[in-house]
């Protein structure tokens, strides 16, 4: 459906990369070369994936690296905001919150930066990832962090409204629809994806949530090898309204860019008016547990 503008005045996002380690400060000055390649290329935004700050060995590491919102790494990320005058989707961070002291766990939260440095939304992930997939290994999120206890409302930023979530969150289209009901142009879901759900679910549940949603989706994602006990899958991409994939990153650490065209958003959305015909009175509460 070839009705979105070629206009290079189109705002342009960059979707980063990286292959986290235990290492902070490693991880720090690969994501800090990106964003400044991002700013030297003309993006105003940069999207960082789930963990940029660090991926750990175990639950214990996990909570031992962590850090609360005002502590050294955030303070790194907020002058590196200021010092390349964009904006920073901080997609995952392992965060120490105000009741570390009570419960010993952390949320994994999602920071959005402005220009300026501020934070101007954090979301702390709702749907945490305990799983047991055959050939991947378990994952119990739950061991080290709590659940965040709302959605954050979609942001605006110089590139549109932007609705946060995190990984997971992907496979539960309630949460997405939540968000463009509420105004969000732009979906984005910084990510670890293993290696086998990778190459099953992952391209497939980006371009649905797109799809069903009539929103761009941007997925910034880990890849390659962190540790010997965690690998992840990486294609980091950009999906526009239509579901069509129009940036990908190549294999490896680096950057993709797209640039978002809401008259495109707009316009589908015009032509396919599908949140006029949804039909709430049949679907009631689709979040329930199954019986």
């Amino acid at each position: 459906m070839a009705i979105s503008s070629s206009s290079w005045e189109l705002p342009l996002v960059a979707v980063c990369q990286v292959t986290s380690t235990p290492d902070k400060q490693e991880n720090f000055k690969t994501c800090a070369e990106l964003v400044r390649e991002a700013a030297r290329l003309g993006a105003c935004l940069a999207f960082l994936p789930e963990a940029f700050d660090f991926i750990a060995r175990d639950p214990a590491e996990t909570l031992r690296l962590s850090e609360p919102l005002g502590g050294n790494l955030l303070g790194e990320y907020t002058q590196l905001a200021r010092e390349c005058g964009l904006w920073l989707s901080l997609g995952g961070f392992h965060e120490r919150g105000q009741d570390w002291e009570q419960t010993q766990k952390i949320y994994n939260c999602h920071v959005l930066l402005d220009n300026k440095g501020s934070v101007v939304a954090t979301y702390r992930k709702t749907h945490l990832c305990d799983v047991e997939i055959p050939g991947q290994g378990p994952m119990c999120e739950s061991n080290s962090t709590i659940p965040g206890p709302s959605l954050e409302s979609p942001v605006s930023t110089p590139v549109g409204k932007i609705g946060l979530a995190i990984c997971y969150d992907m496979r539960f289209p309630e949460l997405s629809l939540a968000l463009a009901q509420a105004g969000a142009e732009i979906l984005t879901y910084p990510s670890a994806f293993g290696s086998v759900t990778g190459p099953a679910h992952w391209e497939v549940l980006l371009r649905a949530r797109a799809i069903e949603t009539q929103c761009y989706v941007v997925a910034a994602a880990q890849c390659g090898r962190h540790h010997e006990k965690r690998a992840s899958y990486g294609h980091s991409m950009v999906v526009d309204p239509w579901g069509t994939v129009v940036a990908r990153c190549p294999e490896g650490p680096g950057l993709c860019l797209a640039r978002i065209d809401l008259r495109y958003v707009r316009q589908l959305r015009q032509h396919l008016p599908v949140f006029e015909h949804r039909r709430p009175d049949l679907y009631g509460s689709l979040g329930r547990p199954r019986s």
